[in-house]
Parts: structure tokens; C-alpha cells; sequence
């Protein structure tokens, strides 16, 4: 998929680990898991916006188009 999700470079800067997002967001830790590795077909305006108010981002800085990477089928 030409959409990166850049989860591991905002956990990173933010010091937080996969796991206190979950229990932050009231996702699984499944859930982010398969949306951080980008096997994500999609993804839930309501789990962006919590993800976004949890990492105080913006969804840009967490999701970018990359047409170097192979396109969804």
C-alpha cells in the first residue's frame, strides 16, 4: 500500500510505547500493532482522531503517501 504509517517515529518522539497508546486510546494492542506494520486496509476516523489526541499530532504526521511503495490491489 502506497500509505505509510510513520506510528513508530511518533511513539519514538514521544516517548511512549505501543502499549500505553493502546490503553491511552482504548484500542487493542492488536489493533495498533497491525496498523503500525501497515497491514491496515483501513482505519476509522474516530481511531485517528484518538490516536492524533493521544500523540498530539496532526493525521499527517501520521499517515503519507509513498508511491514508492507498491499500490493497494
Amino acid at each position: 500500500m502506497a500509505i505509510a504509517v510513520r506510528l513508530d517515529e511518533l511513539l519514538r518522539a514521544r516517548r511512549m510505547t505501543l502499549t500505553e497508546l493502546a490503553a491511552r486510546v482504548d484500542i487493542t494492542l492488536a489493533n495498533l500493532s497491525i496498523l503500525k506494520t501497515g497491514k491496515a486496509k483501513a482505519i476509522r476516523f474516530s481511531t485517528l482522531e484518538a490516536i492524533c489526541a493521544a500523540l498530539e499530532c496532526q493525521p499527517g504526521d501520521l499517515l503519507a503517501f509513498d508511491s514508492s511503495l507498491p499500490a493497494a490491489e
